[in-house]
C-alpha cells in the first residue's frame, strides 16, 4: 500500500508542475513525514524510493535515527524548542523551523559545539495563527539577515503551513503570497545563504502548493495512512 500510495502522489506532485508557470521550473522535493509511524514502515517507503523523511518531534526521531538503518537526507519539520538545539544539530540535515533569534543563536552555537554549518529553513507564519508557529512576515527580513550573519548556520530558504481550512482551495492565495516573498528574498545578495528551497504544502493541501511554486512537499497521511497514535 506505501509503494501504491507513493506513486499516487508523486503522480499528483506532476500534475501540479505541469500547471505551474515555466518560470517556476524546479523539481519538487518530497519529504516523507514519519511522525508516528514505525521503522518498518519508514524502511518500505524508504525501500520504494523515498530519499528525505520528515520528523516533528526530537525523541522520536532520536530513537528512529538510532535504528532505521537506511541511507536519507532527515529534516526537522516540527517546532524546536532552543533546549533540544544539540540534539537537533546530531541528527538532521535540514531544519525547516527557525522562527525566532534567539533559536537561531541557540542552533548556531550548537553546531559550532560540533563543527558543523547547519542548512536552515526559516517559517513564516504567514495567516498569523496564534495556534502556529512562525514569524510574522513584517518581522521577517530583519530575522534572515541575522541568520545569514551566523557563521554556522546556513540559511536555504522558506517554510509556511497553511491553515487547515476546510475548503483547500482558500489555500491558494496565501501560497501565492509565499511565493512572491521568496522570489523577492531570492533576489538579495546574501552572504552565505543560498536560498533554494520553498517549503509549503502537506497531505490535504501539497497539490495546490506545487501549482503555486512549493519546491518542497512535507506528506503524511497520503503516504503512510492514517497515524498510529
Amino acid at each position: 500500500m506505501i509503494e501504491e500510495r507513493l506513486q499516487e502522489v508523486r503522480s499528483n506532485i506532476e500534475a501540479g508542475k505541469a500547471k505551474r508557470d515555466a518560470s517556476f521550473d524546479h523539481d519538487v522535493l518530497l519529504v516523507a513525514v514519519t511522525k508516528n509511524h514505525d521503522i518498518y514502515a519508514m524502511r518500505e517507503a524508504i525501500d520504494a524510493g523515498v530519499t528525505d523523511i520528515g520528523e516533528n518531534r526530537i525523541q522520536e526521531a532520536k530513537e528512529k535515527f538510532e535504528t532505521l538503518d537506511r541511507q536519507v537526507t532527515w529534516h526537522l519539520i516540527g517546532h524546536l524548542q532552543t533546549n533540544k538545539a544539540k540534539q537537533a544539530v546530531k541528527m538532521f540535515d535540514l531544519i525547516h523551523s527557525v522562527d525566532t533569534l534567539h533559536l537561531a543563536e541557540a542552533i548556531d552555537k550548537a553546531a559550532a559545539g560540533i563543527g558543523k554549518v547547519q542548512k536552515v529553513l526559516v517559517q513564516v507564519n504567514l495567516a498569523q495563527e496564534e495556534s502556529k508557529s512562525g514569524i510574522y512576515e513584517d518581522e521577517l527580513m530583519d530575522l534572515l539577515h541575522k541568520v545569514d550573519e551566523m557563521e554556522n548556520l546556513q540559511l536555504m530558504g522558506l517554510m509556511c503551513i497553511a491553515p487547515n481550512y476546510e475548503d483547500v482551495e482558500e489555500c491558494r492565495p496565501l501560497f501565492a503570497k509565499m511565493r512572491k516573498i521568496f522570489d523577492k528574498v531570492k533576489e538579495i545578495s546574501w552572504q552565505t545563504a543560498n536560498i533554494k528551497y520553498l517549503s509549503m504544502g502537506m497531505t490535504h493541501d501539497y497539490t495546490i502548493a506545487v501549482e503555486e511554486g512549493a519546491n518542497v512537499v512535507r506528506v503524511g497521511t497520503g503516504i503512510f495512512g492514517p497515524r498510529q497514535y
